[in-house]
């Protein structure tokens, strides 16, 4: 007998795959037994299937043969799964060889049945598992609710056809990306508890594709896999906009004065207990300042209530522009308003409060062809000093507006607190805002110069320019008694113009005189910095013709802690005009030093107040020390103001201290006394 080559093992072995994978039943059988006949060289091949385990049918005998020769009977099975016999018969007697030939294609054979009979059944399973997904996502589409999945860092991994019809966007935009797009702008964050605590319940703002922002029920659970680890979330969400919408107009009708659309007094005293307990924590001052309008039950009474309506409603407008968005006012009834005031530090803010609402008063109203005047009368109540509760507040300052009413002989008496002792430190404060205005526009300030000396040479080399007010009656005003006055009213811009103004005009004078440039250092309060301070700075130097290095600007550092890079960008453009700026006050604000370093800054000054203890008061020490290494590292020169003493001179130097100014060196001088003691310094 002659041995099968290795080509024809591999085309038997191609063919007995081929059969598997194409046929089935009898041709099945055919082609097996045609294969094994041709394997071994047999005029007789059968594949003998075996029944199913379940029918019980014996396997079926070795048929009987032509010629009665004997033929070969083979198992057909795998893992203990029997799939049949081959039989084999029509030649010469079989050897061990031709059993062991036979043997090997019957478990070849049995194997490619095996896989192909696993194959078969995960065909079937998957093809199970698609028809209960497509039965789910059928479920899933029917529901009116919108219904996504995201994985843990929120990408959206599916996206029903209720999401679509809520959001407008189609399955195929939405699967993929985060769930922050959907986002209104408000909202920031994806994270929460619910991932570890399970399912949540909230309300919350959404964006459709449209762009319109609406409200949603959303309701969240976390995806486990088959470990109960979660792997996502489910999100429900309903559109609950139309409900959102009726409890707003619930509540503010509840809340909102119908006419003014100002707060009621029931919000007015809800909101102002809550600020009353954070003042109480902040240990900051609350006023509450109560308002009747004069003459208006006249003008109600004589031209009808459309006219006295629409004049409530202009007045509720002209209060709310005067006031800051922090500002409480409330409509209480008829003409009695109230306006609530909580981020003050002194309680004279509120008569400047009260002065304002005053003011916005003076114009006219134009009513329907009527020309319309009205007045008020405040009263105001003091936290804690007055009472602890938005109830006590209000009934105070109504006893107060009753006392302004009836002394309202003038114009300022039209404003009472119910302290007494506030009243007349109110008055006196009055007619101090009054005097100041007066003094600008009567050229009562002036100007004295103090000056700072190089501690290396002992040179002066510039001096600080500081406003001094020469009242008629009264002599000179301290500037602790009206430069705080100047900044709560907003004087203090129209002070910081005029000082600009007069230290050009002076630095122009001594320039004609032949004085090389000294720079004369400007203090610029926090209302000046703005985006316009570049261009008048440049403007007023280019009048009085000077050069930059006549002057500096000395801005506080609290006025850098608001919108950083705004600030940045304004220090940028004075630089550019080659004007030094002097960072003051330094240590007593809050400044990062990440900022710090980016601060265009010539110089860094140390405040009075640390130099006072040194050298015997070791936190001012190590303060004042600190300041001078951080001033190095950036490269800044320092200045300490305050030196009266030889210790705190010597401290300093030792220190590595710049420049310093100070009583041990020049009380602030009139602009003659300060020329002469330049000339004197100078050698000239």
């Amino acid at each position: 007998m002659t041995l099968l080559t290795v080509s024809d093992n591999l085309s038997d072995s191609a063919a007995l795959c081929d059969a598997v994978v194409r046929l089935r039943g009898a041709a099945l059988v055919a082609e097996l037994g045609r294969i094994a006949g041709a394997v071994m060289a047999s005029p007789h091949g059968q594949f003998l299937p075996a029944p199913p385990p379940s029918s019980g049918e014996p396997i079926q005998a070795l048929p009987v043969l032509p010629g009665g020769r004997p033929g070969l009977l083979q198992e057909i099975s795998f893992d203990g799964q029997c799939f049949g016999h081959f039989a084999v018969s029509g030649r010469g007697p079989y050897s061990d060889h031709d059993r062991r030939q036979l043997a090997s294609l019957a478990s070849l054979t049995a194997g490619v049945l095996q896989v192909h009979s696993l194959a078969q059944r995960s065909t079937h399973a998957y093809a199970q598992v698609e028809a209960l997904l497509a039965q789910q996502t059928q479920i899933l589409d029917q529901l009116h609710e919108s219904v996504l999945t995201t994985d843990l860092t929120g990408y959206i991994t599916s996206w029903n056809k209720g999401a679509e019809r809520l959001f407008g966007y189609s399955s195929v935009e939405a699967v993929g990306r985060n769930i922050l797009f959907l986002y209104d702008e408000e909202e920031t964050g994806f994270h929460d508890a619910f991932l570890e605590q399970g399912g949540r319940l909230m309300e919350v703002r959404r964006r459709k594709k449209s762009g319109e922002v609406f409200w949603a029920s959303l309701s969240l659970s976390p995806l486990r896999d088959m470990d109960e680890k979660p792997v996502g979330l489910i999100a429900y969400l309903t559109d609950i906009t139309e409900r959102k919408l009726a409890e707003e107009r619930l509540h503010h009708l509840a809340y909102y004065d119908p006419l003014t659309s100002l707060p009621n007094r029931t919000l007015l005293t809800k909101l102002v207990d809550q600020a009353l307990s954070v003042a109480q924590r902040s240990k900051m001052l609350g006023c509450v300042l109560f308002i009747d309008l004069n003459r208006f039950k006249l003008i109600n009474d004589t031209l009808g209530r459309r006219i006295g309506d629409e004049l409530l409603r202009q007045v509720a407008q002209r209060f709310r522009r005067v006031l800051r968005d922090q500002d409480l006012v409330a409509r209480l009834g008829g003409d009695e308003f109230a306006v609530g005031l909580f981020d003050i530090g002194q309680h004279y803010e509120a008569s400047t409060v009260a002065q304002k609402l005053l003011a916005s008063l003076v114009q006219p109203f134009l009513i329907e062809g009527h020309d319309l005047r009205v007045g008020a009368s405040i009263g105001i109540s003091v936290y804690p000093q007055d009472g602890h509760d938005a109830e006590t507040l209000l009934r105070l300052a109504d006893i107060a507006m009753y006392r302004a009413k009836q002394d309202s002989s003038s114009e300022t008496e039209s404003v009472a607190f119910y302290s007494q002792d506030m009243n007349q430190g109110m008055q006196a404060r009055m007619r101090l805002e009054t005097g100041l205005r007066h003094a600008l526009s009567e050229q009562q300030l002036l100007l004295h110069y103090q000056p700072k000396y190089a501690l290396a040479s002992g040179r002066i080399i510039g001096a600080e320019a500081l406003v001094r007010w020469r009242h008629p009656e009264h002599g000179m005003i301290p500037p602790a008694d009206f430069i705080p006055l100047a900044e709560s009213t907003g004087l203090v811009v129209q002070v910081g113009e005029w000082v600009l103004e007069a230290a050009c005009a002076q630095a122009q004078a001594w320039k004609q005189a032949g004085l090389p440039p000294i720079r004369l250092a400007v203090n610029v309060s926090a209302r000046e910095f703005t985006s316009a301070l570049p261009a008048r700075v440049a403007a007023t130097l280019a009048r009085y013709g000077l050069e930059a290095a006549w002057l500096e600007l000395e801005i506080t550092e609290s006025t850098l802690m608001h919108n950083i890079e705004r600030v940045i960008g304004i220090m940028d453009r004075i630089t550019a005009l080659g004007v030094a700026l002097s960072l003051d006050d330094f240590g007593t604000g809050y400044s990062s030093l990440s900022y710090l370093k980016r601060f265009p800054i010539d110089t860094l000054k140390i405040d009075r107040s640390f130099t006072t203890g040194i050298p015997t008061d070791t936190s001012d020490c190590a303060i004042a020390s600190t300041i001078i290494s951080i001033a190095q590292q950036l490269h800044h020169k320092v200045i300490a103001e305050g030196v009266e003493t030889a210790e705190q001179l010597a401290f300093l130097k030792s220190s590595g201290c710049d420049e310093v100014q100070g009583y041990l060196f020049s009380r602030p001088l009139p602009a003659k006394e300060f020329e002469r003691e330049l000339r004197q310094n100078w050698g000239i």
